[in-house]
């Protein structure tokens, strides 16, 4: 006889899983009671949010569903804003929510939530565990649903007395994962269609893409002279300096890159859903008259079709797809307009001088070629991000850890949990000082288990983003758009990192090595400019644009 704690905790061992993030509540006490002694380690967080975004952010980078803990009410409240990374970035994910005794239900009890109301937009499935002896079923189905189709954060509530009481059942291995394949009539249906284009573009998505995958990606591309053009924060899906790379799509893209997807006469969707920020808001291609031919090959059926009008819907695996492509020969080359995009990539990685004596262009640049090539980059959201994707070039696959629901304060915890996945490699955390500062508290938690990853601090004494949209609509006319910030540098010192201020280009390299040699977590603060908003404009060049 185990109690369900424990059932659970073996549940999840019997998945192989190695570590969880939480912060601990009364009402899973019994998970944490298993969890003593079973070998799985408990990441403990500060905030609901940070242990969500860590347990998001680890699925990213392994390729299987992180696990995070939470207790009621505030607890899974405070932790919705990793579910919504996980349900807009298709990342698979669990998050366990401890909740009131059974017989307490629909009497409105201490922190009691309905979270099948809760959750119903924002997870793939939201359940409530009522029976101990259920418990290894519903986990099982929690992973499968969690990685099948277009995947997905999966919850599930565990009331109190349901964890506390035991029962006599057993494990439920892991099931096989569906096998992957394409039919050669869907092969031939993707070959025809590219075969009779004359702009196409690949363009690859989904949330679990290995270094295999990119491998395939950059062979497929080559060997049929094809262009490639990553969705928002997916850089790292191919080599950014192979020759047929052309570029992302996405927010403060490369405004050529825009027109080349407005001119694409066919595009193959391997697994990307090309949502708003893909189409710059569907001004670049429009879902009433999409103007070109779409190739959609997706995982999940109901995707197909339910922006685009494909032609043909492949309802396969990408991954196998692109696998099948990879192996087979080209119908006909398109040299000359992989070529011309590519120059326009490279025209567009030219630094483009920002104000101030210590800018981001320098420091990203820097950071582009002298990292080591599987150097972690994680961060939230804000304008310093737009330097990240325009000058760093990715090289391999699960290198960039980044939010494409555009998510503040997700860059420190991703790092947190690059960090404890791959201890031997150089993790580095890009955030502004707004987006810093919503999950800043994770540096204790950084601090207790040995986590490492460099933070680089943006600092310009704003939130960048929206003083830009500000100036251009309402320029002139500040509001709620100025931060007082406090020394990071003595921050990083006080919660027992190292801690640096760079004031000038010339003294980052200096800087950056001193933090990683220190063997702990680093903070790194960068004096910028408040001039410097963005990477293709100052503040007074867009002030003086949107007065005119």
């Amino acid at each position: 006889m185990r109690h369900g704690g424990q059932i659970l905790v073996d549940a999840l061992r019997a998945h192989g899983v190695g570590r969880v993030f939480s912060v601990p509540g009364e009402s899973f006490l019994a998970v944490l009671d298993a969890l003593h002694d079973t070998g799985i380690q408990n990441v403990v967080c500060r905030h609901e949010g940070g242990a969500a975004m860590m347990a998001e952010a680890t699925s990213k980078l392994t390729g299987r569903p992180g696990i995070c803990f939470v207790t009621r009410g505030p607890g899974a409240t405070n932790a919705s804003a990793g579910v919504h990374v996980a349900q807009q970035d298709s990342t698979p994910m669990i998050l366990f929510i401890g909740q009131i005794a059974r017989e307490d239900r629909d009497r409105d009890a201490f922190q009691e939530v309905d979270y099948r109301q809760m959750f119903g937009g924002l997870a793939k499935w939201v359940a409530q565990i009522d029976q101990t002896d259920r418990i290894p079923e519903y986990v099982a189905r929690a992973f499968d649903l969690a990685q099948s189709g277009r995947p997905g954060p999966v919850v599930l509530a565990l009331p109190e007395d349901m964890l506390a009481a035991r029962a006599d059942i057993p494990d439920l291995p892991p099931a096989p994962r569906p096998v992957a394949g394409i039919a050669p009539a869907q092969l031939d249906a993707i070959r025809d269609a590219l075969a009779g284009a004359e702009r196409p573009l690949v363009i690859p998505g989904g949330a679990l893409w290995s270094q295999d995958d990119a491998d395939r990606l950059a062979a497929f591309a080559e060997g049929w002279g094809l262009p490639v053009a990553v969705p928002f924060r997916r850089q790292d899906y191919m080599d950014n300096r192979h020759p047929n790379y052309a570029g992302d799509l996405g927010v403060g893209m490369n405004t050529r890159m825009g027109e080349a997807l407005r001119q694409a006469d066919c595009i193959l969707s391997l697994g990307s859903r090309m949502g708003d920020t893909l189409t710059g808001g569907y001004t670049l291609m429009h879902p009433s008259a999409q103007g070109r031919r779409i190739i959609h090959v997706s995982a999940a059926p109901d995707e197909i079709g339910r922006l685009w009008r494909a032609d043909p819907g492949i309802p396969t695996c990408p991954r196998a797809a692109l696998q099948a492509l990879a192996d087979s020969p080209a119908p006909r080359r398109w040299d000359d307009w992989t070529a011309s995009l590519r120059a326009h990539y490279e025209d567009w990685q030219t630094p483009r001088p920002t104000p101030g004596d210590v800018t981001m262009e320098h420091v990203v640049c820097w950071l582009s070629a002298n990292l080591p090539e599987d150097a972690i980059i994680t961060n939230g959201a804000g304008n310093y991000a737009a330097f990240v994707h325009r000058y760093f070039r990715f090289k391999r696959a699960r290198t960039q850890i980044a939010p494409t629901s555009g998510s503040m304060g997700y860059g420190l915890p991703a790092g947190i949990a690059a960090s404890l996945a791959h201890p031997g490699r150089v993790v580095v955390t890009m955030a502004g000082d707004g987006c810093f500062q919503m999950t800043l508290n994770e540096l204790s938690t950084a601090a207790q288990h040995g986590a490492t990853p460099i933070v680089i601090v943006a600092n310009n004494g704003r939130y960048g983003t929206i003083r830009m949209h500000q100036e251009k609509t309402y320029p002139g006319r500040v509001s709620g758009t100025d931060l007082a910030n406090p020394d990071f540098a003595a921050l990083a010192r006080a919660y027992g990192g190292h801690g640096a201020r760079v004031t000038r280009n010339e003294d980052f390299a200096e800087a950056f090595g001193r933090a990683r040699d220190s063997g702990r977590f680093a903070v790194i603060e960068l004096a910028l400019d408040p001039e410097a908003l963005t990477s293709f404009a100052t503040l007074s060049e867009i002030r003086a644009k949107a007065s005119e």
